[in-house]
């Protein structure tokens, strides 16, 4: 999931290479400033209502999955994994973008039309030793949300077109700000510094992520085109921006969204900082790789906004000491303590 802000080209664009390095067309500058802004947008947006879903959301763990490509790549050729991985994003995609769209058609699905209620239940065995494998329940609204998610996924797998590689984009970076909880500011910071290394030595010192981001046609970034203006929705010269530049970012700040309503004070001025760091984060990352023509390892402008920007605040306010101390209990410790309250109850 990590990747550097850059831009690219796919093949049979009229690009050439010369000594490694692949030469694109020439965007307007209108063209570069609508994809710059494009994606800055669309970073925005999930960890915006990434954010605000999370509070009282379950948990998940964080994973990666750069280091696996990488290693796929030198055992497997290109082909075959861009087809696992087709299908594998092509599954997910359809859940993530089919859980992003629920609350939406829950608002629009007309109230004269009947919401019926499925089960989807798969069992092993049977009489007393019978055991419950798949235990879902869904409505018409779900079915709905399935159906244009697998639409969408239809499209990816066939075509690859950008729009429905971005639609599967978004529906995971929400869904990993949304879903992927750290539990106090310190492992946020410690995860947030130790992938700061992790990002400058990749992009700086290897061109391993920047390969993954190009050779792979997954949904692990958003792209958008800096030749639209000239060429429409067949335009190929990408700007992109790896999902991990968002997710990693985006659990920190809903982290701190979380510590703000925890405080109870009816603000939320750490969450609004860090969101407008990460604005500040993503716009030099930008500006700097379009000085420099070299895609940027995003963390190194995003950590120390994300992280010094609330932590200073905080050390102003003379809240720097509850914020680190501030922690969330895990699901099962929540339950278990409840427990331990209605046992002390009922004694």
């Amino acid at each position: 999931m990590r990747s550097a802000l850059s831009g690219h080209s796919q093949p049979g664009n009229g690009s050439d290479a010369v000594n490694g390095t692949a030469v694109r067309f020439v965007s307007s500058a209108e063209g570069t400033a609508l994809a710059y802004g494009s994606l800055l947008l669309m970073a925005l947006l999930p960890i915006f209502f990434g954010a605000l879903k999370s509070v009282g959301c379950s948990k998940s763990k964080v994973n990666s999955l750069s280091y696996g490509l990488c290693k796929l790549q030198s055992i497997f050729s290109q082909e075959y994994i861009n087809l696992l991985l087709s299908m594998y994003f092509f599954v997910l995609g359809i859940l993530a973008l089919s859980h992003t769209m629920s609350p939406f058609m829950c608002r629009v699905f007309p109230a004269n039309v009947p919401n019926k209620q499925y089960q989807l239940l798969f069992t092993q065995g049977s009489g007393e030793s019978k055991e419950e494998i798949v235990n879902y329940e869904f409505d018409t609204k779900d079915l709905i949300c399935l159906v244009i998610s697998s639409v969408v996924g239809v499209w990816y797998v066939l075509k690859k077109h950008w729009i429905a590689n971005n639609l599967f984009g978004l529906a995971f970076a929400l869904n990993g700000v949304e879903l992927l909880h750290l539990n106090n500011v310190s492992t946020g910071c410690i995860l947030l510094g130790g992938l700061f290394v992790y990002d400058v030595f990749w992009v700086f010192g290897t061109n391993v992520m920047v390969t993954v981001a190009k050779s792979f046609e997954a949904p692990i970034k958003l792209v958008f085109p800096q030749d639209l203006l000239e060429k429409g929705l067949d335009a190929r010269n990408f700007a992109m921006l790896g999902l991990g530049d968002i997710v990693i970012p985006g659990i920190f700040i809903a982290l701190l969204l979380r510590f703000d309503v925890s405080l109870k004070k009816n603000t939320r001025t750490y969450f609004y900082t860090s969101f407008l760091a990460y604005i500040f984060g993503l716009g030099l990352t930008i500006f700097v790789m379009h000085t420099f023509k070299h895609a940027q390892p995003a963390l190194l402008y995003l950590v120390p906004a994300c992280v010094g920007f609330p932590v200073l605040l905080a050390l102003f306010k003379g809240d720097l000491t509850e914020m680190f101390r501030y922690e969330e209990s895990l699901p099962e410790e929540a339950s278990s303590k409840e427990e331990v309250t209605e046992s002390d109850k009922d004694k």
